[in-house]
Parts: structure tokens; C-alpha cells; sequence
């Protein structure tokens, strides 16, 4: 079936919506005359810019619909998201809230996920079946196959090259370190970031990320943490001659634009939340693997915490991966 105007419906989060690209592509390359609307949170919007698969961002404030103000800023979004007239609209969310922003659009048919949380799976016309123990890039591929966009090639990340830094030196190498998340027990110490920027001298470590915490770094290190702009931080990774991460966000970036990282995985399990790229480098429980080799199957044995005494591992995939 075809469609004139479809509505995308993924506010967040970071990592999540990049993992949305490459079926927002299939559904693009299946409705080459579709206006295709994206449906997306103020902070993450810089992610949409120049990606030529969708016609309109269409903000979700969700901040502004909080404390006794919000009917007065909910009600003429509202307005705005049904002016927009969506034949269907596909909820990449599955959340009760994006749910109902489907069906406040006015959409005639509704897609979503059989795994939909709170209850939001009854608003669907058409649900996709998948497993819950999948990587979400799968799954929102099923979703787009099910809306009747498969897959006709090579996964699409078409993410913006990003915005340079005033300032700073891109083409001295340098390896980009983002040690932050927000999990418990997945940010590296500060103790582990020292000792990776003084293992990597001379070659430049530039560190990255939200903390609370401040990186007191050696002279080869330079501490850019909460000083970037999400598309600054999209070009740092574009450009870093290799990347190491926590389990986050700018990991799934990197993942997407890049074959040289090293993802740092405490609790969580790779085949889920891991980067999706077979080339990644993972690292869980003292071991390091490409994604290409890590096991499909079987339960994986309990993680812990990343330690000073695995920085050197780290330094020598980084050295090996630089060469």
C-alpha cells in the first residue's frame, strides 16, 4: 500500500534513534513520494538534520507538558500534530505516551511493536512480532517490514557529519574517550580515566560526555566533557582515529559511522544494547571480542566492573586498531 503522509513517532533516546535509521530508510526507499514526518524530542532533533528520509521534524516538547501549565501547551500541539493529516502513523516508541500521540494525530492505521510497554499495544491497527531478547535495530526493522518496507540492502545510517570545534586540532590523531553513562556501574573511575590517557601518551586522548564529575587529565589529554553540542560530539566521533565508550548513546553513534571501537560493557548484555557493527571491538568480564565473534546464544556470565588493570587491554587494541 502507499502512502502520502507518514508520521514517525520516536522522541527518544539517543542511542534508540539512531537505531531507528535504517528503518525509517526501508520505509523512505518503499514511499519515495510519502511526506514522512518524525516525531522527535528538542535534544535529539540535531540528529535529523540533512537526512534527506524525512520531509519534517516535528518537536515533542515534553518538558513544556509537566505542572499545572500543561493543558495549555499540550492542547495546541495537539492541534499541530493533527494539521499534519497522516494516513497511518508508526510508533517506534511503544510507550503509552507515544501511542497516544499516534492516535491524537488522526491516523487512519497504526503500527507498532508486540513488545509495546504500558499497555500501548491496543491502539495498534497492525503490530510487528518480535522477540524482546533482540537488538532493537532488528526489531525496528521487523516493524518497518510488517508497515511493508523490508530491507533491500545494506543498513543506512544517514547521520549529519556534525559541527567542527572552534579551535581544535582535527588533524593531529587523537582517540576519543567517552568513560560517562548514566547506568549504575557503567561509567569508568576517574582513576581508569587517568590511566588510559597516560598509557596512550603521546598520542592525544580527548575525553567526552555529561558528568558531574571532573577529569583532572595528563598533559595528553584534553577534558571536552559537557563542553560539545550533540552535533560537535558527532564530529569528534566522525573524526577520532579510534573510539572507545561505556555502553551509551555516542557508542551507537560511533558504532554507526564507525569500524575502530571499543565498547565497554559491565552489566549489559552486547547482543542486545551492544554496537551494531560486527567490526566493534566489545569488552565484558575482562574479555575483548569483535561483535562478528561474540556468542549469538546461551547466557552470558555475570558482568562486573571495569577495573585499572584492564586499561592495558584497551591500550592494545587501540594501538593494534591505530596501525
Amino acid at each position: 500500500m502507499s502512502y502520502k503522509s507518514i508520521l514517525i513517532i520516536k522522541p527518544s533516546s539517543l542511542g534508540d534513534i539512531v537505531h531507528t535509521l535504517p528503518a525509517v530508510a526501508a520505509i523512505r526507499e518503499a514511499n519515495p513520494e510519502a511526506k514522512i514526518t518524525w516525531v522527535i524530542n528538542p535534544e535529539w532533533a540535531p540528529l535529523l538534520r540533512g537526512n534527506s528520509d524525512i520531509d519534517h521534524v516535528h518537536i515533542f516538547p515534553r518538558g513544556e507538558f509537566r505542572g499545572l501549565g500543561a493543558p495549555a501547551s499540550l492542547l495546541p500541539w495537539i492541534r499541530k500534530t493533527r494539521a499534519l493529516k497522516p494516513d497511518t502513523a508508526v510508533d517506534f516508541q511503544g510507550l503509552l505516551r507515544s501511542a497516544l500521540i499516534a492516535r491524537a494525530s488522526g491516523a487512519r492505521e497504526l503500527f507498532g511493536l508486540s513488545d509495546a510497554r504500558e499497555g500501548s499495544r491496543f491502539f495498534y491497527h497492525h503490530v510487528a512480532q518480535v522477540a524482546r531478547r533482540s537488538h532493537a535495530v532488528e526489531r525496528y526493522v521487523k516493524l518497518a517490514e510488517t508497515f511493508g518496507a523490508p530491507l533491500r540492502g545494506p543498513l543506512r545510517f544517514p547521520l549529519p557529519t556534525g559541527d567542527p570545534l572552534p579551535r581544535f586540532d582535527e588533524d593531529t590523531p587523537f582517540v576519543l574517550l567517552h568513560p560517562f553513562a548514566r547506568g549504575r556501574g557503567k561509567s569508568l573511575s576517574d582513576r581508569a580515566v587517568k590511566d588510559f590517557c597516560s598509557q596512550c601518551a603521546p598520542t592525544r586522548v580527548v575525553v567526552v560526555g555529561k558528568s558531574k564529575l571532573r577529569v583532572k587529565p595528563p598533559d595528553n589529554c584534553i577534558d571536552l566533557s559537557n563542553q560539545t553540542t550533540l552535533l560537535q560530539l558527532v564530529r569528534l566521533i566522525r573524526t577520532a582515529r579510534f573510539v572507545v565508550s561505556v555502553d551509551s548513546g555516542p557508542m551507537h553513534i560511533a558504532a554507526a559511522v564507525s569500524e575502530r571501537l571499543i565498547s565497554i560493557h559491565t552489566w549489559t548484555d552486547p547482543r542486545l544494547v551492544g554496537p551494531y557493527n560486527p567490526d566493534a571491538w566489545v569488552w565484558r568480564n575482562g574479555e575483548a571480542q569483535q561483535m562478528r565473534h561474540f556468542p549469538r546464544e546461551g547466557k552470558l556470565p555475570k558482568g562486573r566492573r571495569f577495573r585499572r588493570a584492564d586499561v592495558p587491554q584497551l591500550i592494545e587494541l587501540v594501538r593494534a586498531g591505530w596501525e
